[in-house]
């Protein structure tokens, strides 16, 4: 399969002279297709993939005293193709803002080569939940090759610099990374009231980071089981 496609949809959330929230900025492109709901603004997949190759740019503003929740219809499919694909999100978040990304997980396909970026700018004063969920191969396949870059800045300060490589099956099937886990995920959460002390249970890890901010990651054996984990982890990081 090949396509090659560059697609750049964009968000800006604004708050009006009446404190409520409104989307000044709402373009679609390509295989990214949002849509406004009175909570959250969807992300549809108008196209399969992305497909190895093509590039999908999404970038998410949240101005001062707004608040923005994005969420997906369905999981993303990344597909094989000629060369990598690639996805970016770039976030920037104001003072006094929040942000609510949670989006259906991405399943790596078998023979797709994948790599996720994230960079978010938070300005201090500024909230975010930021939910990521991976499912290495469709049922009874053997995924495809995997890497995730993620960094977040608060306040002008690094606050996570975190990266995932599964480039063999093989290796990252191994004891030592994922063991017999087909499903990863993560919960960030940044601002005040988030728990001080780290929290471990069976495939799930609940850390503090200096900001105040919490990173929750879990393994589990499939998606059911991800998102309780994650749940689980998010329960504990606000208590």
């Amino acid at each position: 399969m090949t396509r090659h496609y560059t697609a750049h949809a964009a968000v800006r959330a604004e708050r009006d002279g009446a404190g409520r929230t409104r989307l000044t900025r709402l373009r679609s492109d390509g295989p990214y297709a949002l849509r406004a709901t009175p909570d959250a603004v969807h992300l549809v997949g108008a196209a399969a993939g992305p497909l190895g190759g093509d590039e999908l740019n999404l970038d998410l503003e949240v101005a001062a005293g707004a608040v923005l929740a994005v969420r997906s219809v369905a999981s993303t499919l990344l597909l094989p193709g000629r060369g990598e694909s690639t996805t970016r999100v770039r976030a920037a978040v104001a003072d006094g803002a929040h942000l609510d990304l949670a989006l259906e997980p991405a399943v790596a396909a078998a023979g797709c080569r994948h790599h996720a970026v994230t960079e978010i700018v938070l300005e201090a004063g500024a909230t975010l939940r930021w939910r990521e969920e991976l499912v290495l191969g469709r049922h009874g396949e053997t995924a495809g090759r995997y890497r995730a870059r993620t960094d977040v800045t608060l306040g002008g300060r690094p606050l996570l610099r975190n990266e995932l490589r599964l480039p063999d099956p093989a290796l990252y099937s191994s004891g030592a990374v994922l063991g017999d886990a087909r499903c990863t995920g993560t919960v960030l959460l940044v601002g005040d009231g988030l728990a001080t002390e780290p929290y471990a249970a069976e495939g799930l890890a609940v850390m503090p980071l200096a900001g105040p901010a919490v990173l929750v990651t879990a393994l589990a054996p499939d998606s059911a089981a991800l998102r309780r984990r994650l749940g689980h982890g998010e329960e504990r990081a606000r208590t």
